[in-house]
Parts: structure tokens; sequence; C-alpha cells
């Protein structure tokens, strides 16, 4: 097996977590920085918007580099869609399929259920519902909480930071209630 069919690969969880891990030490041996996708947009929008906002007025430039390490992600993520991409089809367990079918979701072609995130959902009320109310509540959510799940669960636990554990807890409890109680309601309505 050669290098490029190694990186197509979904790569197991005891490789890709030490690595993801290893962020933490390195980021902090190499400029104490903490790891975060979420605070580069407030720097963006402190770079980019030249208002009279005090959450805005502060020197974005010390943390120039976390916008590009999420420009960084931004390109793999290209890189990864457009010439790494898996020619094998997502593996999705029977009785996620079972459960997921009975609200008309029937295809895994792609890393969403195409049924919910398409661009033709856009203009109908799941799109309103899963588009726009969850990405506002995803931001909101984020900005409340001081972080996003990478910067508690990463970052923080790793720090041993009490309100990481507090904001971790919290996130898969609302991953497990959205999962089993809030999405098929929800399902269920759009339906």
């Amino acid at each position: 097996m050669d290098l490029f069919e190694i990186i197509r690969k979904p790569w197991p969880w005891y490789v890709a977590g030490p690595i993801i891990g290893l962020t933490v030490p390195v980021l902090l041996l190499l400029g104490n920085k903490s790891f975060g996708i979420s605070s580069s947009l407030r720097h963006i929008c402190a770079a980019v918007i030249p208002a009279n906002i005090s959450f805005f007025k502060y020197d974005w430039k010390k943390e120039v580099w976390n916008l590009f390490f999420v420009a960084g992600i931004t390109v793999g993520g290209f890189i990864a869609t457009f010439l790494l991409t898996n020619p094998e089809s997502i593996i999705v367990s029977e009785a996620t399929r079972a459960t997921l079918s009975q609200f008309g979701i029937t295809d895994y072609s792609g890393l969403m259920p195409a049924e919910i995130f398409s661009i033709d959902n856009i203009f109908t009320l799941k799109g309103l519902i899963f588009f726009i109310l969850g990405g506002f509540l995803v931001g909101f959510g984020t900005r409340y909480a001081g972080g996003c799940t990478s910067g508690h669960a990463i970052m923080g636990l790793s720090n041993l930071q009490w309100p990481s554990l507090v904001a971790t807890i919290f996130f898969m409890a609302g991953g497990f209630f959205s999962t089993w109680i809030l999405l098929p309601w929800l399902l269920q309505l759009v339906n």
C-alpha cells in the first residue's frame, strides 16, 4: 500500500486521536498558544470591521497565527475533498440506517444525509430549521460557552480546566439529547 492510499483511507482512532492530542503540547511549546477554532471568527471581525465595538477592540495581530491555522484547515479540507476522496462509501451501522429510514433518510453517499442537507432544502422549513436555526444555536452556544468543542474538549481538558470539563459534559449531553429526542421530533415535524 503506497502513501497516497494510506492518506485517502480513514485512520483508526488510535492513530488520529494522538495526532490531534499532540497539537496541544506543540502549540504550548511553540509559543504558549491555545487551540481553538471559534476565536478565529472574532479575530477576522476585529481585523476587517473597523467598528467602535469593545468586543473587537484588542490587538488581533497577536493571534494572527490562529487565522493561518484556520486557513490551513480550509485548504486541507479542499485538498482532501477534491484530491484525496476515499472511494469507499461511508459506513453507517444497520441500526442507524433502520432508525433514519423511518424518517425518509436513505442517502448516505455524502458526509451528511442529502435528504436534510441539500441545496434544494435551503428555502424550505427543513432548511430554516437545520441551516438557519441550527447555525444560530451553534454560534450562540459557542459564544455562550466561551469556546467551541475542540477548544474545550481538546485544549481545556488537557489543561485540567474545570469550565472546560463542565462545557464538554454539557456538549455531550446536548448531543445525546439532540440525537435521541430532538432530531426525531424535528424530522417528524418537517416530513
